[in-house]
């Protein structure tokens, strides 16, 4: 008798847990489909955020070059090298060439140029507008009749979506370049006239307009939930640190599943 009123104890437990986290879930879904309706009213009033959003834009580009330059440099020299150490010997090796373009404009390009933009500005953003509630700023802003969603969250969701794509681009383009340089360098035989063969094997103008369209799709994903779970910091100096941590493990999860969701679009064209 002791046991089973223990186990539905514990199955009680366990279905009021399941249905706390349900219920979690979906006031978490609700208030991001709240701010999404409230990006959406402003959208049609640029002269509100449209001078913020390119010095936002400004910003992000010129901090954050630098950084996913280098590591474009790094995931296209790790490429072909890899490519041509799989490979030597039992295929031609123009073959580096078109894996090199296929990972860097597909996938490296833009995955990198999103994970770098999650570190160096996801994590600034929600730190900054964590700062700002715990501090009250936000509701001063409140108080003076401004909407923090139409100068705070519009120019910046507006400015991932205007300095991603360059940034993805530029990424692919130095990508490219460094595994072509370092595939040289470290595959025997490899010759510039074999890479360049296997790039044009394999280039189609599809696979660049889908590298721009997912790093919009991602500076997109990166700025909104920055700022969405900034604007939810509570607690102080500890709730600034716990907001930003969140939005970087928040937006890791979302960039994979993105990832994913958007390779049927690859394969459609």
């Amino acid at each position: 008798m002791e046991s089973g009123e223990g186990w539905g104890a514990v199955v009680t437990v366990l279905f009021a847990t399941v249905i706390a986290g349900i219920g979690d879930m979906l006031r978490f879904v609700g208030r991001c489909t709240l701010m999404v309706g409230q990006i959406m009213k402003v959208l049609p009033r640029p002269r509100l955020y449209v001078t913020a959003a390119f010095q936002q834009a400004y910003i992000m580009g010129i901090a954050s070059l630098p950084l996913v330059l280098f590591m474009a440099f790094l995931g296209g020299a790790v490429t072909s090298q890899q490519t041509g150490a799989q490979f030597t010997g039992g295929l031609p090796l123009w073959v580096v060439g078109s894996v090199l373009a296929a990972s860097v404009l597909t996938e490296l390009g833009p995955l990198l140029t999103g994970i770098v933009m999650m570190a160096r500005i996801g994590a600034a953003i929600a730190a900054e507008l964590a700062s700002m509630k715990v501090t009250e700023q936000i509701d001063a802003l409140y108080a003076m009749g401004r909407d923090p969603v139409t100068f705070l969250v519009t120019p910046r969701v507006v400015a991932g979506l205007i300095a991603f794509p360059p940034l993805t681009v530029l990424a692919d383009a130095m990508g490219l370049a460094a595994g072509w340089g370092v595939g040289l360098l470290s595959v025997d035989g490899l010759t510039s006239a074999d890479v360049v063969y296997g790039m044009r094997y394999y280039f189609r103008p599809w696979a660049l307009i889908f590298s721009v369209i997912k790093g919009g799709v991602f500076g997109l994903a990166i700025t909104f939930i920055a700022c969405f779970v900034g604007l939810e910091g509570r607690g102080g100096a500890e709730g600034v640190g716990r907001a930003t941590t969140t939005a970087v493990v928040l937006t890791t999860i979302v960039l994979m599943a993105l990832d994913v969701l958007m390779v049927p679009l690859l394969k459609a064209f």
